[in-house]
């Protein structure tokens, strides 16, 4: 059996994200958006988003800077929720919702023939604190947002559009690229709810390094 070298645990991410950036060899980033890119490669080990992952202009400043005010989080899943950083984002005085599984969610979707996701969205709406929407699963998210804000009902901190799938995926996310949110979007099918939370924590370390 070949012999494996036991590495540290402390020194496992390091170590993980020095081979990140090994292979991406002579490849640039941006220096602004490097540190989400290569957490969500670290998360992922998808290599397919140095290229797919989009930004507005200043998304990632602007990122920080809400979370740094004390902004909440939206998702569209409890995978995501579990999985985003909630001890920093408490200590910046955020904290995370998702509506998904709430009672009255469930019944209004099922009255209305629309999907959760797009009710949960309407739910975030109502709240009062400026929110970063991380969306991983949900297409019907993206699209709702896009709805509401073209109705002047909700005006995003930002919005982390990275649904995996197939049925209306690419064209929501395109939805959000061409909104006047400052976004950050996985282009194509590929995403889930580990990089919608794998993108929220690139933005929480930047703060808490």
């Amino acid at each position: 059996m070949q012999k494996i070298e036991i590495i540290n645990p402390a020194d496992i991410e390091r170590r993980s994200f020095e081979i990140i950036t090994e292979l991406l060899g002579d490849r640039k980033l941006d220096p602004e958006n490097e540190a989400v890119i290569k957490r969500v490669i670290h998360t992922s080990a998808d290599f397919d988003y140095a290229d797919s992952l989009v930004f507005s202009d200043s998304a990632v400043k602007k990122g920080i800077g809400a979370l740094a005010g004390g902004c909440d989080i939206v998702t569209d899943t409890q995978m995501a929720k579990a999985g985003i950083n909630k001890t920093i984002l408490r200590r910046l005085g955020g904290e995370v919702h998702c509506f998904m599984s709430d009672e009255d969610v469930a019944q209004q979707a099922k009255e209305r023939g629309i999907t959760r996701a797009a009710v949960s969205m309407e739910k975030a709406a109502q709240l009062k604190k400026p929110c970063i929407f991380a969306i991983g699963n949900a297409p019907t998210a993206l699209i709702k947002l896009r709805e509401l804000m073209d109705e002047g009902r909700l005006s995003p901190a930002l919005i982390i559009g990275v649904p995996v799938g197939f049925v209306n995926v690419v064209e929501s996310k395109e939805l959000i690229i061409s909104s006047a949110a400052d976004y950050i979007v996985a282009r194509g099918r590929k995403g889930g709810s580990n990089i919608a939370a794998a993108i929220c924590n690139a933005l929480l370390y930047q703060i808490m390094r």
